[in-house]
């Protein structure tokens, strides 16, 4: 009775075949590493020597202070910081709903008709549009406009927003389409209205799946400049009204590095980092809350 050795030398070319394939992704992904490993050692090696505690806790002077000059300030970033947080967080308020609400749209309700095709269209073509091109949207229908004042935090809010919305929209949308049909089907069987089912089971369902992707899109935005070049402009002081001009993260690194003295890019390598950071810890969370949705029972 003969055996069948033909398996054998396939087998053997199918275990050669995968170490191979295995060896050239791990050396692609390390070669793909290699530019974002440079950039966060030298952020570090330059941006450590910028922390102190006046660094977090003054605004910038405007000072420009020559070598050799050991009393001069040139301040610290928290109104760069304070701004930031208040421009995003308003830019997260406008996009974050209504991204919600139109993926609510095309999942529930318009699905695979003309309107929702176009919807989904337009939003594709809003994910490759450059920033730039929403800060310039911005800056000609509400700044040159003078609708409420010229230059304000709030108008770079709105462009931030633009950016975000398509992030959230698609996020949004793939998340609710992974949510069971039966648990839809279930509820209207026994009763609930339609709205009831969105709330109470759609929504709680996909929640985690729609935090971890807005928080994405809000560390996007986070680390825009030309939004708000043309749209919150520049200023020195911490100001909580967002209806004025207001420092940003972005802006002062942009400012900084334009000076070309060595204190002022020294603490632009200082808001790179703490930028960086920032970006980092939403990105942590948003995966945490991924990890934990994909845990639990």
């Amino acid at each position: 009775m003969s055996v069948n050795t033909g398996l054998a030398p396939i087998a053997t070319r199918r275990r050669v075949a995968d170490r191979t394939a295995r060896t050239v992704l791990l050396v692609l992904t390390l070669v793909a590493l290699v530019p974002l490993v440079l950039i966060v050692y030298e952020l570090l090696v330059k941006g450590l020597g910028a922390i102190s505690w006046d660094f977090f806790t003054t605004d910038p002077t405007g000072r420009t202070c020559f070598p050799g000059q050991t009393t001069c300030s040139i301040g610290g970033v928290k109104s760069a910081i304070l701004g930031t947080i208040e421009i995003v967080a308003l830019a997260a308020l406008i996009a974050i709903p209504f991204g919600i609400g139109v993926a609510l749209y095309l999942v529930e309700f318009g699905k695979t008709g003309r309107f929702a095709y176009l919807v989904r269209y337009f939003v594709d073509v809003m994910t490759g549009v450059p920033s730039v091109v929403f800060g310039l949207f911005v800056y000609i229908v509400l700044v040159v406009t003078k609708i409420a004042g010229t230059f304000a935090a709030w108008k770079g809010s709105v462009a931030l927003a633009l950016l975000m919305l398509p992030v959230v929209i698609r996020s949004a949308e793939v998340v609710l389409n992974l949510v069971p049909n039966s648990l839809r089907e279930a509820a209207l069987a026994l009763g609930a209205p339609r709205w009831r089912v969105i709330f109470r089971i759609v929504l709680p369902t996909a929640l985690p799946g729609i935090v971890t992707g807005s928080l994405l899109a809000v560390a996007r935005a986070a680390g825009e400049t030309a939004p708000l070049l043309f749209t919150a402009a520049f200023v020195l002081g911490t100001s909580g009204d967002l209806s004025q001009r207001m420092n940003s993260l972005p802006l002062q690194i942009f400012n900084d590095v334009g000076q070309a003295q060595d204190r002022l890019v020294q603490r632009a390598w200082g808001a790179a980092l703490t930028l960086v950071v920032l970006v980092l810890m939403l990105t942590l969370v948003a995966r945490l809350i991924q990890r934990r949705s994909k845990l639990a029972p």
